[in-house]
């Protein structure tokens, strides 16, 4: 029996039946690699023999009575596989757009609370377009949920990697996890703690405001000599920063790896800046196209892992953020990269100065009941829409494995993660690194983006018109 820590158990919070909060992710598998014939009978036997003695996919939540403190897991003694691997096909003719559709649906259920806090659903029959436009060969397509109390982006691709090999007919990496105690505590042991954590926490909040008033002091500073990351609620309002609804549109697109290192070789930049470059550039073309560009720029919230500087030891979320303007308001992609290099530099200043869990201290004192109704209050009121902006998307940047790797024994073609879309921002863009491709996954409120491929369509070409742009200074 392990708490949730308040960052984590915040994630259970925010959820509504519009603001779903798990991850996704849709990997597409060659099953001709498969020491075996695939069939889905196999393929669940070898997922719930992996997954068996992982707590991530065994453990479940539990209240506190009363609300008084954030749940706890408890491993689920009525695990059952078949509750959580899902088999599927997809519609005639079984291309691309059937598939983004499927799996669109499947990103708008949410999960169900009284079992662990994971789903995938195995689609058989994808024939992806091929250049010429005919079907390709048939593919496995495997789309995953996990809810984000369960993990981050970093922990959500370690996870992965646990039901992966480097070879085919290799075993799946061991976890580093120890398997969680099967207890289940009784209520009064609930009920103690939760009371416990009640009394200490006006202690807890003491040792917080301290750093925290010495870091808004340092922030005013840093504003005025212009190094501070960009301030929340200055960004300009776009047709996905509303209220959302529960309906989803998935978009994916693909990079190469080695031209982003190219570019950041000969412009001292980072892979990171190329990427928010290609960002800015895509959703500058796509409103644009819209007629709906506003004059100053987008800005994105950035999430950053704290794992290696963070001193907690529990939780599964070891993130925090910084906020970036991606430049949608300058044409020229090299401009735009420099200026984003600039700024990130000034951002990242500013975020090391911040204590690595300050946001997992704060998060600390989210109270179930009142943040649960607060979140549901401001859907319900469509606050989204009647107070400045405070961030128009999220873009996330998740390092994935540098060779290829094979689930099951089917080698891993492409791994698009998706991740949470806001009231207030409609649009979620990650992006993964894979054996030397860049995967970009794009998932939004469908109200807010009807044609996600409208937007991801412009990824390659942006890519090519910085190439040329470095190329030519």
């Amino acid at each position: 029996m392990d708490r949730l820590s308040g960052l984590d158990a915040s994630f259970l919070y925010l959820e509504t039946p519009a603001q779903l909060m798990h991850v996704c992710a849709v990997m597409v598998l060659d099953q001709s690699t498969m020491p075996t014939p695939y069939t889905f009978a196999d393929l669940m036997a070898h997922i719930d023999d992996s997954v068996h003695d992982v707590p991530a996919f065994t453990r479940k939540i539990r209240g506190v009575p009363m609300g008084l403190d954030h749940p706890v897991w408890v491993r689920d003694q009525q695990f059952d596989i078949e509750r959580h691997v899902h088999r599927l096909a997809v519609p005639s003719p079984g291309g691309y757009r059937e598939l983004m559709d499927l799996c669109a649906h499947l990103a708008a259920l949410p999960l169900d609370r009284s079992r662990p806090l994971w789903e995938m659903w195995v689609i058989e029959g994808y024939r992806p377009d091929g250049p010429d436009g005919a079907a390709g060969d048939e593919k496995v397509v495997v789309f995953s949920k996990m809810h984000h109390a369960t993990v981050d982006g970093v922990s959500g691709s370690n996870l992965i990697s646990h039901l992966c090999s480097l070879e085919p007919d290799a075993a799946p990496l061991a976890p580093e996890e120890k398997p969680s105690p099967t207890r289940d505590p009784k209520r009064p042991e609930l009920l103690a703690r939760g009371v416990i954590g009640v009394a200490t926490r006006p202690v807890t909040l003491f040792k917080v405001i301290g750093p925290s008033a010495e870091l808004i002091t340092k922030s005013i500073g840093r504003a005025r000599e212009g190094t501070a990351m960009a301030a929340p609620f200055s960004a300009p309002r776009t047709s996905f920063n509303g209220t959302i609804t529960a309906h989803r549109t998935i978009a994916l697109a693909d990079v190469d790896l080695d031209d982003i290192r190219e570019i950041k070789k000969a412009t001292g930049s980072t892979v990171n800046d190329v990427v928010l470059t290609l960002c800015g550039g895509a959703l500058r073309s796509y409103l644009a196209e819209r007629g709906e560009l506003p004059e100053s720029s987008l800005m994105a919230t950035v999430p950053v892992s704290v794992r290696e500087s963070s001193k907690r030891t529990q939780g599964a979320n070891k993130v925090s953020a910084l906020f970036t303007k991606l430049g949608t308001d300058i044409d020229d992609p090299l401009e735009r990269l420099e200026m984003l290099a600039e700024r990130n530099r000034n951002a990242k200043d500013h975020h090391n100065a911040i204590s690595a869990d300050a946001l997992q201290d704060w998060a600390e004192f989210a109270a179930p009941r009142t943040f649960g109704l607060a979140v549901r209050t401001y859907a319900n009121l469509r606050l989204a829409e009647k107070h400045p902006v405070v961030h128009n998307l999220v873009i996330s940047n998740v390092p994935g494995p540098p060779v290829p790797l094979y689930f099951m024994g089917a080698r891993i073609e492409a791994l698009y993660p998706l991740g949470p879309v806001f009231h207030g921002a409609g649009l979620n863009i990650t992006v993964m690194s894979n054996a030397g491709m860049v995967h970009v996954g794009a998932i939004a409120c469908r109200e807010s983006v009807p044609d996600g491929d409208a937007l991801v369509q412009h990824f390659p070409g942006e890519l090519e018109r910085l190439r040329t742009a470095v190329a030519k200074r």
